[in-house]
């Protein structure tokens, strides 16, 4: 039975025209998105900004689930309501962030492991409590000089599949999420080839720790050059690399890849999704699980304003209706300029 409501929640989250909003961002990081709006980083505030995104009218049609911070899981809504039950009630699934960060990998310089597995298991239960039916854990690779190395690849997989198995055993399902960075100034093949090289190691070891595929989620990277690249690629040659390389290394079994944006601009991020649906039939469904790409616009659009609420759920809406679009292969450039 329980292989079954973790397949059935898994396909909940990827179901059709609809992605994942990832509103899991630390205390230090919101508060980096604050400090650009000019925002004290209350908890106060904090609550208040995801209340606008969780509450936005219509978000439900483009949206299936959000990632929460632990902070987050605990607050309500001004009207009482748990921001999990909310969700819950209104065909979102909440989700929560369980791993503690990226730390650096002794004797590796430049590279990193995710930490956070002692006492994941008691955290999951008590998650489960609090109403979280998905979770996150994010591996983080870099591509420089002489990095990754393979031990680096080989002991943050085994992260994840340790991570996921937990997930698993608590009925909550894993989206198991190896960001290969875009930053440095690696080219589109040295992305695709870390990419693969990653996402290899990473389904040995679900497949070592007997991690059922069929309910996890995928949240990989789309394979781009580095930002410092002087070569840059057209979204149609990133359609192209993310595919062959997801192809050559995701089973079928997965029920449903949803992308990290990654450091995409907004349209980017959607238009990159959009071609890859447009591209044909898919093994798997591919959809968005998007941070920054959804909530950059809200966030500018509220400014922090209580005057200003509506028009950051409206900036939200739009935004979620056309990444909704881009997971049917439908979005189009110039419906920047006219979706409401």
């Amino acid at each position: 039975m329980k292989h079954q409501e973790l397949s059935a929640t898994a396909h909940a989250l990827v179901a059709k025209n609809k992605g994942i909003l990832a509103a899991d961002e630390s205390t230090s990081t919101i508060g980096k998105r604050f400090a650009g709006i000019k925002l004290d980083s209350t908890a106060e505030n904090r609550r208040l900004y995801r209340e606008l995104l969780f509450t936005t009218p219509g978000a439900n049609d483009y949206i299936s689930g959000v990632i929460l911070y632990d902070e987050t899981i605990r607050q309500s809504t001004k009207a009482g309501s748990s921001f999990a039950a909310y969700l819950s009630q209104h065909g979102m699934l909440p989700g929560i962030k369980v791993d503690t960060g990226a730390k650096p990998l002794a004797g590796f310089a430049g590279e990193t492991i995710t930490e956070g597995l002692d006492g994941l298991r008691e955290r999951l239960a008590e998650y489960g409590k609090l109403g979280a039916k998905f979770a996150k854990w994010r591996a983080v690779i870099d591509i420089g000089a002489g990095i990754p190395s393979a031990y680096a690849i080989t002991a943050n997989a085994e992260g994840l599949a340790r991570y996921a198995a937990l997930c698993q055993e608590a009925g909550i399902v894993p989206i198991v999420e190896p960001e290969v960075l875009m930053d440095g100034g690696h080219d589109l093949q040295r992305c695709e080839q870390v990419t693969g090289a990653v996402l290899d190691s990473v389904f040995t070891h679900l497949f070592a720790a007997g991690v059922y595929l069929e309910g996890i989620i995928l949240k990989p990277n789309m394979v781009i050059p580095g930002k410092k690249c002087a070569q840059k690629a057209s979204a149609e040659q990133v359609a192209e690399a993310t595919l062959r390389c997801l192809k050559r290394h995701v089973p079928a079994a997965v029920p449903g890849i949803a992308f990290l944006s990654g450091g995409q601009s907004p349209t980017e991020a959607t238009l990159h999704l959009s071609l890859m649906n447009a591209a044909g039939p898919l093994p798997w469904t591919l959809t968005f699980s998007y941070g920054r790409a959804l909530q950059e616009p809200a966030l500018l659009a509220w400014g922090g304003q209580s005057g200003a609420f509506t028009s950051g759920q409206q900036a939200l809406f739009k935004r979620a209706k056309l990444n909704g679009l881009a997971a049917v292969g439908s979005y189009k450039t110039s419906m920047e300029s006219t979706a409401a």
